[in-house]
C-alpha cells in the first residue's frame, strides 16, 4: 500500500511538472515574458541542471531587459560548470547592451576555452551559431581541429562558409569531404541542392559548383567525380548531360546499369523524351537481363505511343506484336500486354481484342500487385465500353485485395470518376472528399478538383444539368473522342454563358487543344478565362497553362514571364506555384544555359 501510494504522488507530481512546462511554454510563445520568466524560474528550481530552463530563463530576462540578473545567473552558472558555452552567453549579454568590447572579450574567452578543453567545441559552437555569430562559430570548430585533428568538422565549416557568403571556399570543403568520407555524401549532396534550389538569385552558386566538378572530374579520374558530375545534371534536369557522364562510368565500370535504368526513369518523368529514348536504346544494346530488356522496350513503346499520331498506329500494332513473340507471354512481359491491350481498345479501337489480352493474362500465375495492374487495365477498357457497373466491380476488387496501397487509392480515384461520368454525383463526391487526404499528392489534386468542381456547381444548380453535360465532356476525353469532347464543351459554353460551369469549361477546352498541339486555339480559352473570371478558382491555372504554351511551346520568353509572375505574386496557395517560380526564375536568368 505504501508503494502505491507512493507512485501515485510521483505520477501526480510528474503530471503537474508536464503542465507547468507547458504553461511555461505557452506564455513564452506568446511573447508574455513576465509570466513565462516566472513559470521557468519554478521549473529550474525543480531542476536546476536543466539547461533548457536555464536558457529559457535567461532569455526571458533579457527580453524583460533585466541584464544585471541575466548576468548574475549566468556568472553563477559558469562558476558552477566552467563551461565555455556561458562564456558566449554572458557575452551575448553584453551585446544586447551595445557593449561590444566586453562582448567580444567574452566572446574570445570561449575561443580560448577550446584551446584547454577541444570538447567544449560543441556548445560554444552550436551557441555562436544560434545566435548568428557565424564568424565566431567558424572560429570555434577551426580552433577545435587544430588542437584535436581527430575532430572533423569539415560539414559545419562548409555550411558557415556558405551562410557567409563565401561560396567558393563551400563548395571545394564540401567536394573534398564527400570524396574523403563517402559516406557523408547524401547528407553534403542534400545541403548542396538547398543552395542551388534557395530562394535567392542562384546562378552564381551553380556556375561555380558546375566549374568545381568539371574540373576535379579533368583533373582526378576517379569515376566518383563522374558520378557527383551526374548527380549536378540532374538536379538541373539537364538529362543528356548526365547521360554523358553515366556513360563514361559504365565504360569504366560496365557491372550495372542501374544509374543509367534510374535516369531514363528520371527523363521520362521530367517528359524530356528525347533523352529518355536515347538511354533506353543505350540500356538495350548493353544488357541480356531479360527484366531490363522487358521494361526499355515497354517504356520505348509506350512513348512512341504517346506520341504517335494515327498513321503510325499500324506500325506500332506490329511492334508490340513482334515484342510478344520474341519475349512471349508470360508474368515477366505484363507490361507489354497491358500496354498492347490499351492500345487494342483506347487508340484502334479494338475493344473486344483488348479485353482478350488481358483476360488471357489473367490466367497467368501473377502475384498480387501484377493482378491489380492487369485488373485495372481490364476495369479502364470496361469503362471505355460504358460498362460502369463491370468496371466498378474490378475497381473494387483491387481496393480490397491492396487495402492502402497507392494502388487501392487510384483505383478508388477511378471508382469515383466511374461514378462522376455516369452522373452519380453525390457518391462520387463522397468518394472524392475521402481522397482529398490520400498521401500520394497527384491522387489528392485530382481528388480536390472534382470535388470542388461538383461541389461548386451543383450550389450553383441543384438540378446539375449543366454538371452532367460536362462530366459527359469528360468521358468523352476519356474514351479519346477528342473532337466530339470540343464540341460537346463548345455547346456548354453556349448554352450556360455566363453560369458557374463557363470558367471550368474553357479550362477543359483548352486543354484539349493543347493536346492536338492547337495552341492559338488554346490560348483563346485561357484568356478568356483571365479576361472574365479572374476572381475565381481556375485563373491561376489559366494564367500557369498560358506560361507553359509561350515558354515550351511558342519559345516566346518574353510573353511568359509576365504570367508565371502573376502566378507567383497573386496566387501563392496555387499548386502550380512552386514550378512557376521556377520556371520565372530561369526566364530571368537563374539558370546555367
Amino acid at each position: 500500500m505504501r508503494n502505491i501510494l507512493i507512485g501515485i504522488v510521483l505520477l501526480c507530481s510528474g503530471f503537474a511538472f508536464g503542465q507547468n512546462e507547458q504553461l511555461a511554454q505557452y506564455y513564452y510563445d506568446k511573447g508574455d515574458f513576465d509570466k513565462a520568466k516566472i513559470s521557468y524560474e519554478e521549473l529550474l528550481k525543480n531542476a536546476p541542471s536543466n539547461t533548457q530552463y536555464f536558457l529559457r530563463t535567461i532569455d526571458c530576462y533579457q527580453q524583460l531587459q533585466q541584464f544585471a540578473n541575466a548576468e548574475k545567473a549566468i556568472q553563477d552558472r559558469y562558476n558552477r560548470y566552467k563551461q565555455g558555452v556561458f562564456l558566449v552567453e554572458l557575452g551575448y549579454n553584453f551585446q544586447l547592451q551595445k557593449n561590444d568590447a566586453k562582448a567580444k572579450n567574452y566572446y574570445e574567452q570561449a575561443i580560448e576555452k577550446i584551446k584547454v578543453n577541444p570538447n567544449d567545441v560543441y556548445g560554444v559552437a552550436s551557441s555562436f551559431e544560434k545566435k548568428v555569430l557565424l564568424e565566431y562559430a567558424l572560429k570555434a570548430y577551426q580552433t577545435a581541429m587544430q588542437i584535436q585533428p581527430n575532430f572533423n568538422f569539415n560539414f559545419q565549416i562548409g555550411m558557415l562558409y556558405g551562410q557567409l557568403g563565401k561560396t567558393d571556399l563551400m563548395i571545394d570543403l564540401l567536394l573534398t569531404e564527400s570524396f574523403t568520407n563517402p559516406q557523408n555524401t547524401n547528407l553534403i549532396q542534400t545541403q548542396l541542392s538547398r543552395f542551388m534550389n534557395g530562394e535567392t538569385d542562384n546562378t552564381a552558386f551553380k556556375d561555380a559548383m558546375r566549374k568545381a566538378l568539371i574540373l576535379r572530374t579533368q583533373k582526378d579520374q576517379d569515376v566518383f567525380w563522374n558520378h557527383y558530375l551526374s548527380w549536378f545534371y540532374v538536379q538541373q534536369k539537364e538529362f543528356g548531360k548526365a547521360f554523358i557522364q553515366e556513360k563514361a562510368i559504365y565504360k569504366r565500370e560496365p557491372e550495372s546499369l542501374m544509374s543509367i535504368v534510374n535516369l531514363s526513369q528520371f527523363a521520362m518523368n521530367e517528359n524530356d523524351d528525347e533523352t529518355a529514348v536515347e538511354i533506353l536504346n543505350f540500356i538495350l544494346q548493353n544488357t541480356k537481363d531479360l527484366g531490363l530488356l522487358i521494361q526499355s522496350n515497354a517504356y520505348l513503346m509506350q512513348i512512341k505511343i504517346d506520341n504517335a499520331q494515327e498513321k503510325d498506329y499500324p506500325l506500332i500494332d506490329q511492334e508490340l506484336k513482334q515484342l510478344l513473340a520474341t519475349y512471349e507471354i508470360s508474368p515477366f512481359t505484363l507490361s507489354l500486354q497491358i500496354i498492347q491491350a490499351h492500345f487494342l481498345a483506347f487508340n484502334l479501337k479494338k475493344t473486344e481484342e483488348g479485353k482478350a489480352v488481358i483476360k488471357k493474362a489473367l490466367e497467368l500465375n501473377l502475384n498480387e500487385y501484377q493482378k491489380a495492374d492487369a485488373k485495372m487495365e481490364l476495369a479502364d477498357i470496361l469503362l471505355l465500353e460504358e460498362k460502369y457497373n463491370q468496371a466498378l466491380i474490378y475497381y473494387s476488387q483491387i481496393q480490397l485485395d491492396l487495402k492502402n496501397d497507392v494502388m487501392a487509392h487510384e483505383a478508388s480515384l477511378k471508382a469515383a470518376k466511374t461514378s462522376y461520368y455516369k452522373g452519380d454525383f453525390e457518391w462520387a463526391n463522397k468518394q472524392f472528399k475521402e481522397l482529398k487526404a490520400a498521401n500520394t499528392q497527384l491522387i489528392a489534386n485530382d481528388a480536390l478538383e472534382y470535388f470542388l468542381l461538383i461541389n461548386d456547381n451543383t450550389a450553383a444548380d441543384s438540378t446539375q444539368v449543366a454538371l452532367k453535360a460536362f462530366a459527359k465532356g469528360d468521358f468523352l476525353i476519356y474514351q479519346n473522342k477528342k473532337q466530339e469532347a470540343i464540341t460537346q464543351f463548345q455547346n456548354i459554353l453556349k448554352t450556360y454563358k455566363g453560369q458557374e460551369i463557363e470558367a471550368v469549361t474553357l479550362l477543359r477546352l483548352g486543354k484539349v487543344y493543347e493536346s492536338q498541339k492547337d495552341f492559338a486555339s488554346a490560348l483563346s480559352q485561357y484568356q478568356q478565362i483571365i479576361d472574365n473570371h479572374s476572381v475565381g478558382i481556375y485563373v491561376d491555372e489559366a494564367l500557369f497553362f498560358s506560361a507553359e504554351i509561350y515558354n515550351d511551346e511558342l519559345k516566346d520568353i518574353e510573353k511568359a514571364k509576365p504570367l508565371y509572375e502573376k502566378v507567383i505574386f497573386n496566387h501563392q496557395d496555387s499548386i502550380y506555384f512552386v514550378d512557376a517560380r521556377k520556371k520565372y526564375r530561369e526566364l530571368r536568368g537563374d539558370k546555367n544555359l
